[in-house]
């Protein structure tokens, strides 16, 4: 008997385990050897208005703004080999953040439906978060991003703010 429930034992611990492991979506969100911390969402979509990112440190403008339309998101983060936009501080992860342009459904005052296309920012799991308007957000969730919205990225002393081709002053 003894040796009939070890068999049974040995035959359960050889079946296979279909279970999520994310090892081959690991291989497939892969660029340039590095695997991204985020997959593009189906409702991902160049924007159609011409958005920036204005960068201030101690409330100077730093060089130019970051055009930020010309693709449907961009990456935050240290690690150069991936990040769309580099943050060379050492609060900063390597990959920290995201901006991603999402199209989203919206309901018209008279009832009909619109489609538009709207920034959102997620933060990939830092250590020392990512700061919407001063306010820490949560990992792994997307945000909604508001035109003269404030970007920081963990204790770094720059600030992105985010402003479109038809903002006033």
């Amino acid at each position: 008997m003894k040796a009939a429930e070890e068999a049974l034992e040995e035959k359960q611990k050889q079946k296979p385990s279909f279970e999520l492991s994310g090892k081959l979506a690991a291989e497939t969100n892969r660029f340039r050897g590095i695997t991204l911390l985020f997959n593009e969402p189906q409702e991902a979509r160049k924007p159609d208005i011409k958005w920036r990112l204005y960068v201030f440190k101690g409330g100077e403008v730093l060089n130019e703004p970051l055009y930020i339309h010309r693709q449907s998101c961009y990456l935050f983060g240290r690690e150069r080999r991936v990040a769309d936009i580099p943050t060379d501080h050492p609060s900063c992860s390597k990959q920290h953040a995201v901006i991603q342009f999402r199209q989203v459904e919206e309901e018209q005052l008279d009832g009909t439906m619109t489609k538009k296309i709207r920034p959102y920012i997620m933060d990939l799991g830092s250590t020392n978060k990512t700061f919407i308007n001063e306010s820490p957000i949560e990992p792994q969730r997307y945000y909604e991003l508001r035109e003269k919205d404030t970007i920081k990225f963990g204790n770094s002393s720059r600030e992105y703010v985010l402003l479109h081709e038809n903002s006033i002053g």
